[in-house]
């Protein structure tokens, strides 16, 4: 959980200083592809801690 924070708080700065700066909207581009890479390594995290060895 903690790599998926870093990598929407990286994708925020990124996204905040491609909007904030003039003719830095690549970094918008990459803050955006940050998040949805951090989105789906979330669903893959949730998806294998979602299988539970079963109780004996």
């Amino acid at each position: 959980m903690t790599f998926f924070l870093i990598l929407v708080i990286a994708a925020l700065v990124l996204g905040f200083i491609g909007v904030v700066i003039e003719g830095l909207l690549y970094l918008l581009i990459i803050g955006i592809a940050v998040f949805v890479v951090a989105v789906i390594y979330l669903g893959l995290h949730l998806r294998r801690s979602g299988r539970r060895r079963p109780l004996r």
